[in-house]
């Protein structure tokens, strides 16, 4: 290729992204705890939804997403006005990345953050700028002290991913309220529904002009295979993102799919509920086996090994009996293991299997 013909600066600095290992060579019936999916998958209104659109397969699907905004806005008591549907909340953060930051502005992250923000930022040939962290929770005035005149874009993860951690309400109003007057704070909410009660910042979007709320269908609802997300902001923000939005970015499928599983709050309940049966349960059984762990507000736990030797040798073990969970050294974290919480037996069997393993150490 000639030497002429370049990407714009920062894609080639792009790490790809890798999802959660779904085989084992050799191994057969894995039980898969890597990717943080609901282990009882999808409600059956959103299936029988998904199966009644293989009828409309020839219909281009609507433009404007009414049907479903409309559903989002009236179980989450928002105006559809405000909400904007994407690829996963994936492509919502690449929308603000794309309308609200480019060279020579600054995207701000903490340092065991959601890979995604880095990646939408270096896209966009912005400098992103990493935040450490306090003992793996987000610290509000780290991020504070990193901010300047350059900064465009403020993403925060609560509760976070890897690590399942969230801070208090106040703590981001804090943050909202002394950000510098240019940047835009976004409150990725993907696990959001985990937290009994938590609205993920809506009030906050609903009181201030430079916050940004954005959630998923991936994780409580089950619809990861679907990829569809949404964002709530204010309405002058949103109506940019709409003029950069794909007009036909989402399926009828992926329409109807979701509007139904939104309109399930019983199956979000009830998958709540369980995940945090297990999650706590789990957390005791790993703890027990010499592998402590944050309190987790998500639907997983983030397991610390004494090293990244013997992480390492640990998914290395479990990947022989068919247990697979998500190394997360590319989050800054080598020597812990994050493992999804699973149905009972799951969780069940990846205990036991971290057990065995102590015991040979």
């Amino acid at each position: 290729m000639s030497d002429a013909i370049r990407p714009q600066p920062g894609i080639l600095d792009i790490a790809l992204y890798e999802g959660g290992k779904a085989h084992v060579a050799g191994v057969q019936n894995v039980v898969k705890l890597s990717s943080n999916e609901n282990p009882f998958g999808a409600p059956d209104r959103a299936k029988d939804a998904y199966l009644r659109a293989v009828h409309q397969l020839h219909r281009y699907p609507s433009t404007d997403h009414a049907s479903l905004r409309n559903a989002i806005a009236e179980v989450h008591g928002l105006d559809a006005d405000r909400v904007i549907c994407g690829v996963g909340s994936d492509e919502v953060i690449q929308w603000l990345a794309q309308a609200y930051a480019g060279p020579r502005d600054e995207v701000v992250f903490t340092e065991h953050g959601f890979l995604m923000y880095r990646i939408s930022a270096l896209a966009v040939g912005a400098t992103p700028v990493e935040v450490p962290e306090r003992e793996r929770v987000t610290d509000v005035d780290a991020i504070l002290a990193a901010c300047s005149p350059r900064t465009r874009l403020v993403f925060i993860a609560n509760p976070n991913n890897p690590t399942g951690t969230m801070i208090s309400p106040p703590e981001v109003a804090r943050l909202a309220e002394k950000l510098p007057k240019q940047a835009i704070l976004v409150l990725d909410g993907a696990y959001a529904e985990y937290v009994e009660g938590f609205d993920a910042g809506l009030s906050l979007v609903e009181a201030r002009s430079n916050v940004v709320m954005t959630r998923t269908f991936s994780k409580i609802y089950g619809l990861g295979g679907l990829r569809i997300g949404w964002g709530y902001g204010p309405k002058p923000i949103i109506d940019v993102l709409n003029r950069i939005r794909q007009p036909f970015n989402l399926s009828n499928a992926q329409l109807d799919a979701a509007e139904a599983a939104v309109r399930d709050q019983d199956w979000v309940a009830k998958c709540r509920s369980e995940n945090a049966r297990m999650r706590a349960w789990l957390a005791n059984a790993l703890a027990e086996h010499g592998v402590p762990s944050d309190v987790s507000s998500a639907n997983f736990i983030l397991a610390r090994f004494a090293s990244v030797e013997e992480a390492e040798a640990c998914d290395t073990f479990l990947q022989g009996q068919g247990l697979l969970v998500r190394r997360v050294a590319s989050y800054k974290l080598p020597h812990c293991l994050r493992i999804t919480v699973g149905d009972e037996a799951s969780c069940r069997r990846i205990a036991h299997a971290v057990a065995q393993f102590k015991g040979t150490r």
